[in-house]
């Protein structure tokens, strides 16, 4: 029996859709699990404000780019910082914060406000430089809206959030209050389905 030409596409279309993984089709539908030294986060996505950040963020996680990295710059009430791969090397600790991925990705910038618990990329002065740094809003941070790109917030683990936030400070090199004293690991962060977190 044969399909007139638009039944047939139709039915192409629909085989390719089921086809497809879930996670391909979509990421807001993953969520990013932070293991660190105080305990676990979970972060969820913003992929419709976002799109290019947020893939950037699960590819470079997937391949276990931020596994064993640390929170290198951390000032209470503002914001803690990672994603720099100099921090699994001790050794160069002295260039921590000038680290990056290969790839360099375009701002993105967007209304979502800055606030705790949300999730932004780090950037130099160059709004087209953010590559794999990140921090996360320890509380408002309104001079930050427009200027740097939110992908992503908080949804389980503020009190983590918060005891990584009392990180005992010294100064870094430029003299800002902001070094931790002792290292704050991001030991692992996972990608996995929305619906695995209980």
């Amino acid at each position: 029996m044969k399909l007139p030409l638009f039944s047939f596409l139709v039915a192409c279309a629909l085989s390719a859709i089921a086809l497809t993984p879930t996670s391909a089709r979509a990421t807001d539908k993953e969520v990013a699990v932070l293991k660190t030294s105080q305990g676990e986060m979970v972060i969820e996505f913003w992929p419709d404000v976002a799109p290019k950040t947020v893939a950037n963020f699960i590819k470079l996680a997937k391949s276990g780019f931020y596994d064993g990295t640390a929170f290198h710059r951390i000032i209470d009430g503002f914001m803690i910082q990672g994603g720099d791969p100099l921090t699994k090397d001790a050794s160069m600790e002295d260039r921590w914060g000038t680290g990056h991925a290969d790839e360099r990705i375009k701002a993105e910038f967007n209304d979502r406000n800055h606030v705790f618990g949300v999730i932004s990329m780090a950037r130099s002065t160059d709004p087209d430089s953010a590559s794999s740094q990140f921090f996360i809003c320890l509380g408002p941070t309104p001079q930050l809206d427009g200027k740097y790109t939110a992908f992503g917030k908080l949804i389980k683990g503020e009190d983590t959030l918060r005891k990584l936030g009392k990180t005992p400070v010294g100064r870094s090199a430029g003299g800002e209050p902001s070094k931790p004293t002792s290292r704050v690991a991001l030991e692992s962060v996972k990608i996995v389905p929305a619906d695995s977190i209980k």
